[in-house]
């Protein structure tokens, strides 16, 4: 996928579109370990899957609604000019109200420093909530981002992927490809390989999601995601990943986007913040990155 040019100021490499919502400038020489992505598979045999490999694909938004909610844990890695940043995040999604909370934990800095709070993150049908959102906001106030209005649809704008939309993702699944059965975390699940068509995707999402992911297949000039996704016997979604790829002023940005979901049908409580605890102010540049959309 390659999106429209993006201007990064600076010297350093910075990744605009990445880092929630332009929260951190990336220095060269920032590290991470990949997220942990392949951590807990084991190959078992092969057995081939009832249906087929896209109708599973497919599927799999609707089987999350159907199990309710559950926990999650997430990671977006960034790799360009051989910098590779891993920003990861966790908490829990409510799938049947589309509502999640989780906090993101940003890399340490290229000295080696944790110059970054954690920062909270609520994830609703159209809009992004952040608390310690970076420079210039006071620690009490939450920033709001419409994700209809952005470029990707907030699909790495907030470094977390809404679990929703990544589920969602899959309804535009084609060339899909089963890869065989292995363990994850102790679940035997169903490995499934292929591209997800963004457009295709809006239009078959259901109405909460339609709209981000419509902004998405605007803003991206190419549209089709690569993914891995895993399933288990019950259908439901073990862990989704996909490699998007941005196009900027200096090196092509590669991100990796993966979502890990566990707990099904946790209890999960999301209160959305009152506006009068919205910051309405313009959100500083400085250490933390560029300003806030």
């Amino acid at each position: 996928m390659v999106v429209r040019q993006q201007r990064c100021g600076g010297g350093a490499l910075a990744v605009c579109a990445l880092a929630v919502a332009g929260v951190m400038t990336v220095a060269t020489g920032c590290s991470g370990d990949g997220g942990g992505e392949g951590a807990g598979e084991r190959a078992v045999p092969r057995e081939g899957p009832v249906g087929s490999p896209a109708e599973a694909v497919r599927g799999a938004a609707d089987e999350l609604v159907r199990a309710g909610s559950a926990e999650t844990r997430t990671s977006m890695e960034t790799a360009a000019g051989g910098t590779r940043v891993t920003i990861r995040g966790e908490g829990a999604y409510d799938f049947r109200g589309q509502l999640g909370r989780v906090k993101v934990v940003l890399p340490k800095d290229a000295a080696g420093a944790d110059g970054h709070r954690p920062i909270t993150e609520l994830l609703a049908p159209g809009a992004l909530y952040m608390k310690n959102r970076g420079a210039g906001v006071p620690d009490d106030k939450w920033v709001r981002i419409d994700t209809t209005a952005l470029e990707d649809g907030n699909l790495v704008t907030g470094g977390v992927t809404d679990p929703m939309a990544a589920a969602e993702l899959l309804r535009g699944a084609a060339d899909v490809t089963y890869m065989g059965r292995t363990e994850l975390a102790g679940v035997q699940v169903r490995h499934y390989r292929g591209t997800a068509d963004i457009g295709r995707a809006a239009g078959s999402a259901s109405r909460e999601s339609r709209g981000a992911l419509s902004a998405a297949a605007k803003g991206f000039s190419t549209d089709t995601v690569p993914f891995d996704a895993y399933l288990d016997d019950e259908g439901l979604l073990r862990k989704v990943r996909h490699h998007f790829t941005f196009a900027t002023e200096g090196p092509a940005v590669a991100v990796v986007s993966t979502t890990l979901l566990y707990g099904f049908g946790a209890p999960v409580s999301v209160e959305l913040p009152p506006e009068a605890d919205l910051y309405t102010g313009r959100v500083q540049q400085g250490r933390s990155g560029p300003e806030a959309p």
